[in-house]
């Protein structure tokens, strides 16, 4: 939650509409401008406050006077009692959310492990998409230490694809695999000057028999990976398709080093080998 309000976006944000009186109105002195504060809140965020510190204090002020409750008492509001409890089933139920489950969080590593952390290497932006599917749900997401390990098995899920991967490649395909980003001096032959996945990837140009011919070359180099059919074999194709999409997005890059941090990039390569193929 942003701590810095110009007037009018508090306004447009923070002031308590018809629906929102009702539930306000049976309340009274910290209670009273603590609900309405967390009830703005979550329509903002989807998620309520920690604790009074996440509450701008231009918002406290904007609510305080709304209300009419000094803003000074918001001290008293209780954040770990029986009371917050209620306020917040209040709040879901007026917005139309629900408590996340176990079954939920499950259902989030599974899609965070196939569909977002193939292709999202920021810790940040995997944490905020699993936020963003939770308000499109309209689920209340879970506590930190639950969305960490939400994110913490998809992770691991993750890291397993590439080293079983990796894995399975034999010295030979993992030297060739390795000579597709390798960038050569220019001598005029397939795979000379830019690395050879660059060439791969660059339009091919105009449609005639040198073209067609250098592109055969180019389709025979791939094969010559040798990449197992069954490769992918026990991976569904969902997360094959995203660690393509990574793959075509990051290279070229420079050559990853032999070592067991190289698995990822190896197994990045090796999907595009796949790939490359295929067709």
């Amino acid at each position: 939650m942003r701590q810095v309000w110009e007037p009018e976006d508090l306004l447009a944000s923070w002031t308590l509409l018809e629906a929102d009186w009702e539930l306000v109105a049976n309340k009274s002195g910290a209670t009273r401008l603590g609900f309405a504060l967390i009830l703005k809140f979550f329509e903002l965020e989807a998620r309520f406050p920690r604790d009074r510190g996440e509450l701008p204090a231009a918002a406290v002020a904007f609510a305080a006077d709304q209300v009419g409750v000094p803003s000074v008492e918001l001290a008293g509001y209780d954040w770990a009692g029986r009371s917050i409890k209620y306020h917040r089933a209040q709040v879901r139920d007026a917005l139309g959310f629900r408590e996340s489950t176990v079954s939920d969080e499950r259902r989030w590593a599974g899609w965070l492990q196939g569909e977002v952390c193939p292709v999202e290497l920021s810790a940040d932006r995997v944490h905020d998409a699993l936020l963003r599917r939770c308000r499109s749900e309209r689920i209340e997401p879970p506590g930190s230490s639950r969305i960490d390990r939400v994110i913490g098995t998809a992770r691991a899920a993750t890291t397993q694809f590439t080293a079983r991967t990796a894995a399975r490649l034999s010295v030979g395909m993992v030297d060739r695999l390795e000579a597709l980003v390798t960038e050569a001096p220019g001598d005029g032959v397939i795979g000379g000057g830019a690395s050879f996945l660059a060439e791969l990837k660059a339009d091919a140009g105009r449609v005639g028999l040198k073209t067609l011919l250098t592109e055969i070359d180019k389709l025979e180099r791939v094969r010559a990976i040798g990449l197992p059919a069954d490769l992918f074999a026990h991976t569904s194709e969902r997360q094959v398709s995203a660690w393509r999409a990574r793959a075509a997005t990051l290279y070229p890059l420079r050559p990853a080093r032999r070592a067991a941090g190289g698995a990822p990039d190896i197994a990045r390569r090796a999907v595009l080998g796949a790939h490359g193929r295929d067709h």
